[in-house]
């Protein structure tokens, strides 16, 4: 039932994730404006993009979706504390559409890394010792 859950979790925050990307791709106004607003249109709409592309294959691939959702988090914590500090929670009136779909890849991703915390413990565990060997 786990296994289903973490499923279900990884398939919602990929397909938010996927789907956002043919507005920043395309340059669509409200992705522009939001850049804009950020002070970093057009770098950041592209980097943002292909991080988020990143993270939805991650997320998409059993092997490699702890780190599509350690990815996700990061990426969705920027989007929440944009829209916290900077944008607002409604951007040009879309009633809150982007800052809800933010915090459920944000509680999705969160979500995978609770129920996958031994995995993930160990994973990072692997990784400080490549750290400290090289």
């Amino acid at each position: 039932m786990k296994n289903k859950i973490i499923l279900i979790l990884r398939l919602v925050a990929a397909i938010i994730l996927l789907q956002t990307l043919f507005f920043k791709f395309t340059a669509a106004p409200e992705s522009v404006f939001i850049f804009n607003t950020l002070g970093i249109e057009p770098w950041g709409r592209w980097l943002s993009g292909v991080s988020e592309l990143i993270a939805s294959i991650l997320l998409l691939l059993p092997v490699t979706h702890i780190l599509g959702a350690l990815m996700g988090l990061g990426i969705m914590a920027g989007a929440i504390v944009s829209h916290i500090l900077f944008l607002g929670l409604v951007v040009q009136q879309d009633g809150g559409l982007l800052f809800s779909l933010a915090m459920t890849v944000f509680i999705s991703c969160s979500l995978i890394l609770f129920f996958r915390q031994k995995e993930l413990w160990q994973w990072l565990e692997k990784f400080k010792l490549l750290v400290k060997i090289k």
